[in-house]
């Protein structure tokens, strides 16, 4: 059974109010709409390189940027797909390669553009915390808290969204889905690891929202072709689907710790511990014990019962007990967003439940947008547009499609393929922990923002917690946890405590070179 809604109703993860924002290619990969002479030809591999130079700490790296597009072919070597990346590349000691970490973000349906403008690239635009970007003119600045000091980075465009194109006479239903987007970046990736030699360097994944789903398919995916990796980062994960399935209540035990995190940021929980984590800590307790077992006996939970369990989510969450109970304790994500500001007629934001925004209707049941989506897309858009132009010097006749939803992801095939059957939701962590039992050196960190509605935090360390692996593995799995949202680095002071987290981390997952 295919869940095409039911995901599009819980993700459009990467930017949910950047919907489509250009009028996408002739041939868009739609999986209905073939190009108008049924093939689209191959347009040549071309790169442009251009050199520059940033100050990370106490170092000044130089470095080459190239942008350019790589073919991948099918089975007849006939071409697929034309990816579109961005590679940041530093100077490095042969006999010990430097590391290469290949980033993109998720939708299904979006450009890497948000993870390379804004959080390890060697450039990042600046934003305003948790208050919307101000109007142009944007500025792009260097980015201290880059990367680069550790790993040459390259960041990579999903089919159909950027510059990245099907071409031939592929169509979208070849590439748009769980097991067909995971081939195809596994073809990219081996593809530029041979054109670049850089088969011997110390390699890692990094993906957003639903790039986190495809790092958990692409790790095995190369590891079972024979490239294995050193680490996987994963920022804001979504892993096991079924958390957005309804009559489910495992979603609303694991969403309880970030709307609680919101309510707390918003001052709602009265005599709530100054120390976030302190706070975060009883929620997450009572949430694996009390109000698991609440909603384990579904209607057969004593009013008593039920009165007492309210009063305790009421306590956490800002809502009243009687709001809660008329719920049957189930609190609706998008209800709470309406729910939680309703006296100052705001909504709060579902990447990021810091921002808020004024209503029209203030007795409307969900939010009619999402705040952290309005507060920064416009100045991603802009800057990338223009940092492409006049810094990396790359252009191409048809618009960039930072996100392209409406092509890709109505079109998304969730159903795998060595997975159909009775189960309904997409499900990958089993994809992570097989690649983890048959790679035992493969490190995992999971980033996480406190308050990020979109793939909340506690629902990460459950799916992790339940990969079934011994004690030494489970050892190679980290967490971060940082004061912001889905998008982790619109907190400056976030994105420093995630850069010194990833330089552990990095220094853990890459062999020190042998004397």
């Amino acid at each position: 059974m295919q869940l095409t809604p039911l995901i599009r109703l819980a993700l459009g993860l990467s930017l949910s109010g950047a919907a489509i924002a250009a009028e996408p290619p002739a041939h868009d990969g739609h999986p209905d709409t073939p190009a108008a002479d049924a093939s689209i030809p191959a347009p040549p591999e071309h790169q442009v390189v251009t050199e520059h130079e940033v100050r990370i700490g106490d170092r000044t790296i130089h470095y080459k940027a190239t942008a350019g597009t790589l073919l991948i072919r099918d089975a007849k070597n006939q071409p697929t797909v034309s990816f579109f990346y961005v590679a940041y590349t530093a100077p490095g000691d042969k006999r010990h390669p430097r590391p290469v970490t290949f980033i993109y973000n998720g939708g299904p349906g979006s450009s890497s553009m948000w993870l390379q403008m804004g959080s390890i690239g060697p450039v990042r635009i600046e934003n305003n915390g948790d208050k919307p970007v101000p109007p142009p003119p944007y500025h792009l600045v260097p980015n201290q808290y880059s990367l680069l000091d550790k790993s040459d980075l390259v960041f990579i465009d999903a089919p159909g969204t950027g510059y990245s194109q099907l071409v031939g006479t592929t169509k979208g239903k070849d590439v748009f889905g769980v097991d067909e987007d995971g081939a195809a970046f596994a073809k990219f990736i081996n593809r530029y690891v041979s054109v670049n030699h850089r088969w011997n360097s110390p390699k890692f994944l990094f993906g957003e929202s639903y790039g986190t789903t495809r790092s958990a398919v692409l790790v095995k995916d190369l590891q079972e072709q024979g490239m294995e990796m050193n680490g996987v980062v994963l920022m804001s994960s979504i892993l096991d689907f079924s958390v957005a399935a309804p009559g489910i209540d495992h979603g609303y035990i694991v969403n309880l710790p970030t709307l609680a995190a919101i309510a707390w940021y918003h001052h709602k929980v009265p005599g709530a511990p100054a120390d976030i984590k302190t706070f975060l800590d009883q929620v997450r307790q009572f949430a694996r014990t009390d109000y698991t077992l609440a909603l384990a006996q579904g209607d057969a939970l004593s009013a008593e019962d039920s009165h007492r369990v309210a009063q305790q989510l009421s306590s956490y969450i800002g809502l009243s007990p009687r709001y809660i109970e008329q719920a049957h304790l189930r609190i609706d994500p998008s209800r709470f967003r309406a729910e939680l500001l309703r006296d100052q007629e705001q909504t709060v934001g579902r990447l990021d439940g810091r921002f808020s925004i004024t209503e029209y209707d203030a007795d409307s049941e969900t939010p009619s947008g999402d705040a952290a989506s309005d507060a920064i897309t416009g100045a991603y858009v802009a800057a990338f547009n223009q940092y492409a132009d006049t810094q990396l010097k790359y252009s191409e006749k048809r618009a960039y499609l930072p996100t392209n939803y409406g092509v890709v992801n109505l079109g998304w095939n969730w159903l795998r393929g060595s997975h159909h059957g009775w189960t309904q939701a997409t499900y990958v962590a089993g994809d992570l922990g097989d690649a983890m039992r048959r790679n035992p050196q493969l490190k995992v960190f999971s980033a996480n923002g406190y308050y990020d509605l979109a793939t909340p935090f506690y629902a990460t360390e459950f799916d992790l917690g339940h990969l079934g692996l011994p004690p030494q593995l489970r050892q190679n799995i980290s967490f971060g946890f940082y004061p912001s949202g889905h998008m982790i680095y619109l907190d400056i002071p976030s994105l420093k405590m995630l850069k010194s987290d990833l330089a552990r981390f990095y220094d853990s997952a890459t062999p020190a070179p042998a004397r």
